[in-house]
């Protein structure tokens, strides 16, 4: 299975503009530039696009592992923040944190952790990743 998404770019790299869209059409010649990503503006940018990856990614796995524990979430809410530092010359992730809410009727906290575990090493964002990788996991009664 391939996904594809294209970026165009035009100009240099302070006032240069650019545009990311998708195969499926969900990001359509979506903005983003200097200021979207190293300062603040409208638009996107490739962390934000990395955040949403990871998070999607790992709240799918989450209810897979949860599945395999005998569990069905009634929610699996996730926020990936990705990191983005100055490293030398130039710039690089340097972790990806994810923090969880999650609702699951019957699950004990042994069986949660399991399955948290599982989906943060699982999760094919997350081996994607060349980074550190931190979860903050909490259990809603």
């Amino acid at each position: 299975m391939d996904r594809k998404a294209k970026a165009q770019w035009r100009g240099d790299l302070m006032s240069g503009t650019g545009t990311i869209s998708t195969a499926s059409g969900v990001l359509s010649n979506s903005q983003y530039s200097f200021k979207t990503r190293f300062e603040q503006g409208i638009g996107t940018n490739p962390e934000e696009l990395l955040a949403a990856a990871h998070a999607g990614c790992f709240s799918m796995a989450l209810s897979l592992m949860l599945q395999n524990e005998g569990l069905k979430a009634d929610s699996i809410e996730t926020t990936c923040t990705i990191s983005l530092e100055k490293e030398g010359e130039g710039f690089a992730i340097k972790r990806s944190h994810l923090d969880l809410k999650a609702k699951i009727p019957g699950a004990s906290e042994e069986a949660f952790q399991r399955a948290t575990q599982a989906a943060k090493e699982g999760c094919p964002v997350s081996k994607l990743f060349d980074t550190e990788i931190t979860l903050n996991a909490q259990l809603e009664k």
